[in-house]
């Protein structure tokens, strides 16, 4: 899973380092402003990237750039553990005086220190492998080939695979898999037009999600039934409705034994589309994971009755693989965090970029929540 996470020139992260390693959940919390939602829209970089964006322009602008510090290169570094392998993903992007649109510096993908490709601005340095994708073990065959491309497209999205072996199949499916979520409830109704499993992040593609995850393993169900019942107590089942050719529409039954109603998605509540959510997320990380789920403020539309047992459902959930990374204001939320997985991210001002600390390193003065409500936990 994610091991670290490095930024640099990008909105409020400046220099910024997330170290990750050997966290299976990990909780950011700060003021707003201080950069959690950034750290959020970074992964999202990358995940377009393996998404198939490749255009810099459609990733990256230059009002993204801070305080318009054009001279000093936009960089994201991602390395990651994936199947006891390092991956280590670097680019980084500048924009030249006159230019309106910024373009690639740096691009370079390892594996365990090994590089399968470099690249410094329009010159890709490829490494000699077989046909699997697998290195080359005679020294005389590793000589790279080289070409070029537009200095504004990213190289990643458009290397050709050679097989479902090759790491580079795998570190893309793992990128484009990711779960970053900022759900909007209000916006997500259960109709779909096709299946996915690369759902958005505000999940306005939620129907599509859902029965691509059970076109995928129709076992997930269960998982998602599971979880359900415990908060939703009269949950009867839930239906995915045809209505045309790959049309479909979300039907959540409830009953209490002796009555029994049908309610569209969309009728739900903001809270109960969230509870849906977590259990599609609980069920995609046992099915096709282990994946990596950032999810902003888990608890927003939940009763603060509701919010430790949910938060702590998605970290059980997480124990056996994959990785869980939210961010939250909410006192309960951070109950069910330990000092050494809360990491608080501080800025003096607009004016100073985002600094990150490990609660543990912090001094603070009594209660912890309540040092935080009282604004005492210096950074």
């Amino acid at each position: 899973m994610i091991k670290r996470l490095y930024v640099n020139n990008f909105r409020c992260l400046d220099n910024f380092e997330l170290k990750l390693a050997g966290q299976s959940s990990v909780l950011l919390i700060g003021n707003n402003g201080s950069g959690k939602t950034t750290v959020a829209l970074a992964l999202e970089v990358f995940q377009r990237i393996a998404r198939g964006v490749s255009r810099v322009n459609d990733l990256v602008k230059p009002k993204d750039i801070l305080r318009q510090f054009t001279e000093i290169p936009v960089r994201f570094e991602l390395e990651v553990d994936l199947k006891g392998k390092t991956y280590e993903y670097v680019i980084a992007l500048e924009l030249p005086r006159g230019f309106k649109e910024l373009r690639v510096l740096e691009e370079k993908l390892t594996v365990d220190g090994r590089p399968i490709y470099s690249r410094a601005q329009a010159q890709v340095y490829w490494a000699n492998r077989n046909k699997t994708g697998s290195f080359l073990k005679d020294a005389a065959d590793q000589k790279a080939s080289e070409f070029q491309i537009d200095w504004h497209v990213v190289y990643l999205p458009i290397v050709q695979v050679r097989s479902e072996k090759d790491p580079v199949f795998g570190f893309k499916q793992w990128l484009q898999r990711m779960l970053i979520l900022r759900p909007v409830p209000n916006l997500i109704g259960g109709e779909s037009n096709g299946e996915t499993l690369d759902p958005n992040p505000q999940l306005t593609n939620f129907g599509a999600w859902f029965k691509g995850l059970l076109t995928r393993a129709p076992a997930a169900y269960r998982r998602i039934d599971e979880f359900l019942k415990l908060v939703m107590g009269d949950l009867n089942d839930i239906q995915n409705e045809e209505l045309g050719k790959d049309a479909r529409s979300l039907i959540v039954q409830f009953s209490n034994g002796q009555d029994t109603i049908r309610l569209p998605f969309s009728h739900l509540s903001d809270g109960e589309k969230c509870f849906m959510i977590c259990g599609m997320v609980l069920a995609a990380n046992e099915s096709y994971g282990p994946l990596v789920c950032f999810w902003d403020e888990p608890d927003n539309y939940l009763a603060l009755s509701e919010v430790g047992h949910f938060v702590m459902a998605l970290r059980k959930g997480f124990q056996s693989g994959g990785q869980f990374i939210a961010t939250s204001h909410n006192p309960e939320a951070i109950r069910v965090f330990s000092d050494e997985n809360t990491l608080l991210l501080h800025r003096k001002s607009h004016l100073e970029p985002t600094v990150v600390r490990p609660l543990n390193e912090l001094p603070v003065k009594g209660d912890l929540i309540g040092a935080l409500v009282r604004g005492d936990v210096d950074a």
